[in-house]
């Protein structure tokens, strides 16, 4: 790296560039998003046409990824850019680990996908109806 380039970069205490950090924040935001809709490696390279290898890369951010390349996966997992960014804290140096979710997290996951695997639309309506009904249920007696 050229010294121009060592000064145009923030750069955090332990010397890494914050730059890293958001690319990090990033990968995990995409490798979230691919899991929910229940997508794996494989069906996401196609999705934006490249190898399994370089999705993967993207993943676990061994590679940067460009704007162009960003948008086009933000297209494939039905998102838009600044969902990539959301809840991203600029001070904050740990990044969030991937083994750290909440058993309530995975319950969400794998609602999603299940409900994502129902081809029918109107078994989908009724159980959000019946989600609603049993949240406003315990909204209610909560109340009381």
């Amino acid at each position: 790296m050229t010294q121009l380039a060592n000064k145009t970069v923030a750069r955090s205490a332990s010397g890494r560039s914050r730059a890293l950090d958001v690319d990090h924040y990033v990968s995990l935001r995409i490798r979230q998003r691919r899991i929910m809709l229940g997508l794996t490696q494989q069906q996401m390279a196609e999705l934006i046409g490249v190898t399994y290898q370089q999705a993967h890369k993207y993943e676990t951010g061994i590679n940067r990824i460009s704007a162009g390349r960003l948008y086009q996966i933000a297209q494939a997992l039905g998102v838009d850019i600044s969902y990539f960014f959301e809840d991203i804290d600029p001070d904050r140096r740990a990044k969030p680990k991937t083994s750290e979710m909440l058993p309530q997290q995975r319950m969400l996951l794998e609602l999603a996908r299940n409900f994502a695997a129902i081809n029918s639309r109107k078994h989908q309506d009724a159980l959000c109806n019946l989600a609603r009904v049993l949240a406003s249920n315990e909204t209610e007696a909560a109340e009381e």
